[in-house]
């Protein structure tokens, strides 16, 4: 076990969550619905995030940037070939007519139950014999170790402007 313990401390961080990562995608099954249209890798990412987002609250382009860490551009581009492939419609906001709420179509809600089914597969296999202190306690971590990078990656921007 110590051997074990030693291994750990001396893996690189960033490349354990790039194992991690690597698993995830690998352990990704299809959903046919999913399969069946022309929809980048990317776009599939998007529209899983719009059906399980979109359940407890309104999504906007905004989000989508933040969520994804894309450009503007990137993201309506994104958006206008989902709404083209019919997965998504856009709808104006009666307080500001220039924001447009994101919303799945009835074709997109269809293989909501399939996405959430396998998510939560996903999780049972990946938090096995995990206690839930544990868990929270991994979390957590993760959750700074992102801030600790958008904070850095803050002001790397900031410093870029300035030069």
């Amino acid at each position: 076990m110590q051997d074990n313990d030693q291994k750990i401390r001396d893996m690189h961080t960033g490349r354990l969550i790039r194992i991690l990562s690597h698993q995830l995608k690998r352990s990704q099954k299809p959903v046919k619905a999913m399969e069946e249209n022309e929809l980048t890798s990317m776009q599939k990412h998007v529209l899983k995030y719009i059906l399980l987002e979109t359940l407890h609250r309104d999504i906007y382009q905004k989000n989508l940037e933040e969520e994804f860490q894309i450009r503007k551009s990137t993201a309506s581009g994104i958006l206008k070939l989902m709404e083209k492939n019919g997965f998504i419609y856009r709808e104006s906001v009666k307080e500001d007519a220039r924001l447009k709420r994101i919303l799945p179509t009835k074709k997109a809600e269809a293989i909501r139950p399939d996405i959430l089914k396998h998510i939560q597969e996903v999780e049972v296999r990946m938090t096995k014999g995990i206690s839930d202190e544990d868990l929270l306690l991994c979390k957590k971590v993760l959750c700074q170790m992102c801030r600790n990078l958008a904070e850095n990656n803050k002001e790397n921007k900031e410093v870029n402007k300035e030069e």
